[in-house]
């Protein structure tokens, strides 16, 4: 469907208050640009948190500036985002029809305002139309505000204009889209940006609603396969049945003509294409599309007469003309157009980057016109609607990054355009690397042998992840030209990351697709005719031997050196002379035709991980922190590095150290000799001098000159500081690394020798402090409600901590109880990277099939491959046939697998690549999943994820030991995986962390519009479908929750788990974890059932994805209990409550207070059933371990100990009942005991302390004093050391997580 530019459309339909957020987005040389394929964005940041940043390291030179400057700019931010949000309201009129209204932005294109009318319930027919204001035609790149004349109210006319070749194609692709408009088939195609999402059908438009008596309507029966204990994981339910997605069939066929095209005589009569159409009466229709519009011709299967039809009908709109001659289309269409628009904005937006999905149902095919002009015409990932015109990617992308950047409103028109391109390009590059491995693309090279072969397509120049000509021969040959591709990725995506203006990187992609690693990369230009020896004037292709530098390239380059931290340093050319670099040696310069510098092959941007060498080197120190773990050791590639996260982590962790020196030397100083020992000794006197002094100190220091005794011993001790921590400067604090160090063949000056030591130094102490630091801080979370459910989250949570996966067998031997699940996923799935190499297409099926045979199911026996479509009925051709077939599947090297090879395989891959040892008893699945407590479908889920397997959508008899589980027909499809550059808006960035500050002072609210503007700006850059929106709009949820809007809550809280279903998967962690918060919400807000219904669907997709054995089941289990013990279904929530009491002693630990909480909660159910000897019982074990744990004075235990009063009270009461009834002698009347109902406020209580939110009073005396020590705080490092999360709800809460 036509989707650009209905960001403004889409939060006008969403938004709770009167003012939209806003998008213009604009790319390309025309309107061609405005098609359907257009989407809206937006890239991942998940955490409020702010990332170690530049500010902080760099503020010992600019951190007073950068405050200053952050001061003016808010203002500048505010006034851009009140302009992107100020908007009115335009009168509409269609030709024949009646008039609407519709808010707008001021801040709109008029080409944005077109796209609008086109998703418009009234007017989403029409395509070809032009927009005027009193009688005056609207240029489609004006903004609105900027048009003479508008104001709120003004009349916008659409006007029909004449249809050319392209308009009509255009047209035709749009009314096919409003048909399948419902249909999921482009989902599961992973087609035309289309996802999956099935929020709606279990909040069923309820969002927003209260009903008082809803108790009564309320259906608690969980499905079977969600209580506690069961073990069938039912594969189906994962993709439910929608009945928003029945079919409406409008027409049976709509299909290009074999008429086409027009014969030179009608053309010159106005025919532009002809087309076939079968309506639901079984009408056959021949349509001419004409420069004025469509109408019903004379011709046939098999006769030509173009001529009209009687009676002669002309619409301009294909969708009236089928209106006038079918009742039924006109009926199904309409109808279908009103489920369209009641569709959630967010369930029809296109996606910037396509989502795949691991399973899809078996459906059937069904004719469609336009995918197969688009599969035949082989336009080539060009305008899809003006064949031969290729974009040039390169000049887009840099022409996007050179736009001007002064104010913020031209930093985002960069930033949305850098944005778009980038989208764009990675949809072009996917389908290309796919035509590529599929043989649809013609080599450069065809003589060569195919791992050798590159190709040119669509101005994008592909290749494939081997060594080609023994380049990467000394750093391990194909392995290390497979880990190349990733590596440069990463550089590309460091040099992007900041702002080096001038300098230019290429667009680059990297697509793993059925076993294959491919390349995209946009075109030098240029550098097509002539090689790349002479085209390169810096840097070296021969790793060392010949060196050049390049004045243009080291001015660029030394700019960046600071913020990627690259030690500008001197190596030995050819000629033993030296040569200066500001990068890498393996890093490569060219001048293009074009007159800009590119920069390429930055394979070794980050620092090298000296924990893993590719060639065994005697190191003369290595620390006892890599020693004690058994590093160095070999490695399959010699391009093993550092990630970022690590760098700066590490950098940051050397400022703290240098501080503290800097304040220790000077107190010394201060204190006088008499005084060091004990000042030494000291740790208050490391806190003597403020850090904000300290800096200030530094700069005067650094900045003049050395006048008296008292200033040399400063610098002294600043020099001593800065040599310690490994500073390149002797004078401030400045860590850089080289990777040349490690270079194979590089060569250094003879005076550099010392320097070279020092840098290798670094690079141990960073590789030390990985181990030391950030894998042991890994343990803490263990301990944490959000363990990762998954491979990606594991992977997410180590790479946060600048953990290379590399790492895993490392972590798995400091963790004391590590997750069994995440243990053998990663190996296995690392061992499945290569295994469809060099498999016959025609069995390509049965081959994956296979594989997941030998991996998963429990029948070690070949599957019957033999049943040929193919086949003739002849029972002698039979035979034969079947013969060769059966000869081509086992003499293959797929076939010969099996599950013990497999498994042997992956112990091998463990020991190599992780150095983990898994027993070697285990050799079949059966035993690994016995062993480790593992689910089969879980297994095949990250398989399948991990290499792009699409599998059909049923149940899997895992088990059975006659059957294989797999056969042909499962493995429905095979997808791309791609890895590209992440773009974001660098201002919304900053917004986020200023709004982490507001958020720890307690200023929840200013948090909350910060947060607001941060989302404004990042759906005017990247749109609203993406993770940074996901997790503003996340966000802002949390903080409405807190501050008591709950109706907001859910609002902001429906569109992060929509938008994360459709960007992330409908079984993604995030996805499952943002329907949790979604039900804690709904339970707030009175929509108790659809709470429980989103609790059922998270629990279900938990079990998917993790098993029961995980400590988020405890966390659901919790809330399902407190949400049914709230509907009074005590049987239902003492089942999951006592599951949930069973996985927190075994991940918390028995003597935890969260396994006090879970012994609480069963307290008070069954202090509700009346059983008042259990909720002693339970009750009796929290307060013993918060008495334990807090000590008797704590308000938890004496919270506890009253309500132990309670309950024996009640339990005395009861037991008198009772006896009275027994003992038939008559006395005084017993009153009965009190059963006590639960409280649906208490509950929330509960709720939010189970999912770790606590609300605390205080009083307006503790509000002032907080208030007074925060204002003396300047400093952001200090608050986030001494505050946790404080906030206040209107002034009378807290809130701590």
């Amino acid at each position: 469907m036509s989707l650009f530019g209905h960001l403004f459309f889409v939060d006008f339909l969403c938004q709770n208050g009167p003012k939209p957020f806003t998008l213009s987005l604009y790319i390309g040389p025309s309107l061609s640009q405005f098609s359907s394929s257009y989407s809206y964005f937006v890239f991942c940041a998940l955490l409020l948190t702010a990332p170690p940043g530049q500010n902080e390291k760099g503020s010992t030179n600019n951190g007073t500036e950068q405050a200053d400057a952050d001061k003016r700019e808010q203002h500048s931010i505010q006034d851009v985002v009140n302009l992107q949000e100020m908007g009115f309201t335009l009168r509409i009129q269609p030709p024949g029809a009646e008039g609407f209204e519709l808010q707008v932005s001021g801040q709109m294109l008029v080409a944005e305002l077109h796209q609008v009318l086109m998703d418009h319930e009234i007017t989403c027919h029409r395509t070809c139309f032009s927009l005027q204001l009193g009688g005056t035609m609207l240029d489609s790149l004006t903004e609105l505000r900027s048009i003479q004349g508008i104001q709120d109210g003004a009349l916008i006319k659409v006007v029909e204009d004449s249809y050319t070749v392209r308009d009509a194609r255009i047209h035709l692709r749009h009314v096919r889209d409003l048909l399948r408009s419902l249909d999921p088939t482009d989902a599961h195609n992973g087609m035309n940006g289309s996802s999956l999402s099935y929020l709606s059908l279990y909040t069923r438009g309820e969002m927003g609603k209260k009903r008082a008596s809803e108790k009564e309507y309320t259906d608690c029966s969980p499905p079977e396969y969600i209580l506690p204990g069961c073990k069938d994981r039912p594969l189906s339910l994962l993709q439910p049945m929608r009945d928003d997605w029945k079919p409406l069939q409008c027409l049976r066929v709509l299909t290009m003509s074999s008429w086409n095209p027009p014969p030179g005589n009608r053309k010159m009569h106005g025919d532009l294409m002809y087309l076939n159409v079968v309506t639901m009466e079984d009408r056959d229709l021949n349509i001419t599309s004409s420069t004025r519009g469509f109408y019903l011709n004379q011709s046939t299967s098999f006769t030509f007469n173009p001529k009209p039809a009687i009676p002669k009908i002309l619409c301009h709109s294909l969708v009236e003309l089928l209106s006038q001659v079918s009742p039924v289309f006109r009926k199904n269409f309409s109808a279908l157009q009103k489920k369209r628009v009641q569709q959630h904005p967010y369930e029809r937006i296109a996606t910037p980057f396509q989502v795949f999905t691991w399973t899809a149902p078996y459906g059937d095919h069904a004719l469609d016109c336009v995918r197969a002009e688009e599969t035949h015409t082989s336009h080539m990932g060009q305008d899809e609607h003006t064949t031969g015109q290729s974009r040039d990617w390169n000049e887009e992308l840099q022409g996007c990054k050179e736009l001007p950047g002064r104010n913020l409103q031209e930093r985002l028109h960069r930033e949305r355009n850098i944005f778009k391109t980038n989208s764009d390009f990675v949809g072009a590059a996917t389908r290309g690397a796919v035509a590529v491995i599929d043989g649809n693309i013609m080599a450069l090279n065809p003589g060569e042998e195919p791992r050798m072969q590159m190709f040119i397509w669509n101005n994008l120049f592909f290749s494939l992840g081997f060594d080609i000509s023994d380049h990467y021969r000394p750093l391990g040959g194909n392995t290390a030209a497979h880990a190349a591709a990733i590596c440069d990725l990463r550089g590309s995506q460091a040099y992007a990351s900041i702002a080096s203006e001038g300098l230019h990187t290429l667009g680059t992609a990297v697509v793993d697709y059925r076993g294959n690693r491919v390349i995209a990369q946009t075109i030098v230009p240029g550098i097509l005719e002539k090689n790349q020896e002479q085209s390169v004037v810096y840097g070296s292709n021969d790793y060392g031997t010949t060196v050049l530098t390049h004045p243009r390239f080291l001015e660029l380059l030394d700019k960046t050196c600071a913020p990627l931290r690259i030690h500008r340093h001197q190596v030995l050319d050819h000629n033993d002379s030296p040569v200066e670099l500001c990068s890498s040696v393996e890093t490569k310069g060219i001048l293009g035709n074009d007159g800009r510098p590119y920069i390429l092959d930055l394979l070794r941007t980050l620092p090298p991980d000296l924990n893993f060498q590719f060639s065994e080197q005697k190191e003369a120190v290595v620390p006892e922190e890599c020693r004690s773990f058994g590093y160095p050791r070999r490695h399959r590639h010699g391009l093993a590095s550092l990630r970022p996260e690590l760098i700066e982590a590490f950098v940051q962790h050397r400022y703290e150290l240098f501080i503290k020196m800097v304040s220790t030397g000077l107190s010394q100083l201060e204190a006088g000799p008499e005084s060091q020992e004990i000042a030494g000794d000291s740790t208050g006197m490391t806190q003597a001098k403020d850090k904000g002094q300290i800096e200030e100190l530094l700069k005067v220091l650094e900045a003049g000159d050395v006048a008296t005794a008292e200033d040399f011993q400063r610098r002294k001790v600043i020099m001593d500081a800065c040599k310690t921590v490994g500073s390149i400067s002797d004078s401030h604090f400045d860590i850089r690394f080289s990777a040349d160090v490690c270079s194979p063949g590089v060569r250094f000056p003879p005076d550099c020798a010392e320097e070279v030591q020092r840098q290798r130094q670094l690079l141990w102490d960073a590789a030390a402090f990985l181990l030391s630091n950030q894998i042991p801080a890994l343990r803490d979370c263990l301990d944490q409600t959000a363990v990762p459910l998954d491979g990606a989250t594991l992977t997410s949570v180590l790479h946060q901590r600048g953990v290379n996966i590399r790492y895993l067998g490392t972590l798995l031997e400091v963790l004391e109880r590590a997750e069994q699940r995440e243990r053998l996923s990663h190996v296995e799935v690392q061992s499945l990277l290569h295994t469809s190499h060099d498999v016959e297409p025609a069995a390509f099926s049965a081959a994956v099939s296979h594989f997941l045979n030998c991996l998963l199911s429990s029948c070690s026996s070949l599957p019957d491959s033999s049943s040929d479509e193919l086949l003739s009925r002849r029972r002698s051709r039979r035979r034969r046939c079947q013969g060769s077939r059966v000869a081509l599947l086992t003499d293959s090297v797929w076939a010969r697998l099996t599950p013990s090879d497999l498994w042997g395989r992956i112990r091998t891959e463990a020991e190599d690549y992780y150095h983990y040892s898994i027993h070697r008893f285990v050799c079949v699945t059966d035993e690994v999943i016995e062993k480790h407590c593992l689910q089969k479908i879980s297994l095949l889920r990250e398989i399948a994820i991990k290499t792009g397997i699409q599998v059909q959508l049923r149940e899997y008899a895992f088990e059975s030991r006659h059957r294989p589980a797999f056969n042909e027909e499962d493995v429905v499809n095979m997808f791309p995986v791609v890895k590209y550059l992440k773009r974001t808006s660098t201002d919304a960035t900053q917004l986020i962390q200023h709004a982490q500050v507001a958020v720890q002072q307690g200023l929840l609210k200013d948090g909350y519009d910060l947060i607001s503007q941060a989302l404004t700006l990042f759906s005017s850059v990247c749109g609203v479908l993406h993770e940074d929106v996901c997790m503003c709009l996340r966000l802002l949820g949390r903080l409405s929750y807190i501050l008591g809007d709950y109706a907001d809550a859910l609002s902001h809280q429906e569109k992060a788990a929509m938008s994360s279903e459709r960007v992330q998967g409908i079984d993604h962690p995030q996805t499952i974890q943002d329907y949790m918060y979604l039900a804690l919400y709904c339970f707030a807000g009175g929509q108790h059932s659809t709470s429980l219904r989103l609790l059922y669907r998270a629990r279900y997709l938990t079990l998917l994805v993790s098993g029961e054995d995980h400590p988020q089941v405890a966390l659901l289990d919790s809330m399902l209990g407190l949400v049914l013990h709230g509907l009074m279904e005590y049987e239902l929530s003492l089942k999951f409550l006592q599951n949930a009491l069973i996985l927190t002693a075994k991940y918390h630990g028995a003597a935890s207070l969260k396994h006090a909480h879970s012994h609480h909660l069963l307290a008070t159910v069954y202090e509700s059933k009346g059983e008042f000897r259990s909720a002693l019982q339970h009750e009796k074990e929290a307060y013993s371990i918060y008495k334990s744990q807090a000590g008797e004075d704590h308000d938890r235990t004496k919270e506890s100990s009253e309500y132990l009063k309670s309950l024996t009270h009640q339990a005395v009461i009861l037991q008198k009942a009772i006896n009275h009834i027994y003992s038939n002698t008559p006395s005084a009347c017993t009153p009965p005991p009190k059963f006590s109902t639960p409280s649906l406020h208490v509950i929330l209580q509960q709720l939010n302390l189970t999912c770790g939110i606590i609300l605390i009073p205080l009083s307006a005396k503790e509000i002032a004093d907080l208030k007074t020590e925060l204002k003396g705080k300047n400093r952001t490092q200090e608050l986030e050391n001494q505050l946790q999360l404080k906030g206040s709800t209107s002034g009378d809460y807290r809130q701590q997580h």
